[in-house]
């Protein structure tokens, strides 16, 4: 058993983690960010919910570039293909569900 209080938690540099649970190849992690992260496509779905501030999410989608405003209790889902970027603003908690080993 684990309890683990997400507004605590830090992290020494930009999206450092804290491996929460691996569910068969499922990885649930909680990462702290203060810093955007790198365009990226996962290597498969990503489930992306934000515990604590504010993350301005960008993605791609038919080559054209949004960006939607996620706050506390928002979740974002990457299927597959789905290129993004998070840029948190100020400090962020945000966990996240992938297949273990996705960028």
């Amino acid at each position: 058993m684990k309890i683990i209080r997400s507004r605590d938690f830090t992290a020494p540099q930009a999206w450092g983690a804290l491996d929460v649970a691996n569910m068969g190849g499922i990885t649930t992690r909680l990462h702290w960010a203060d810093q955007p992260y790198t365009w990226h496509v996962n290597d498969g779905e990503e489930v992306f919910a934000v515990l604590d501030g504010i993350v301005d999410m960008h993605y791609r989608e038919d080559g054209e570039e949004k960006v939607v405003t996620l706050t506390t209790g928002d979740v974002f889902f990457a299927g597959i293909g789905c290129e993004h970027v998070a840029h948190p603003q100020g400090e962020a908690r945000i966990l996240v569900v992938e297949r273990e080993g996705s960028v």
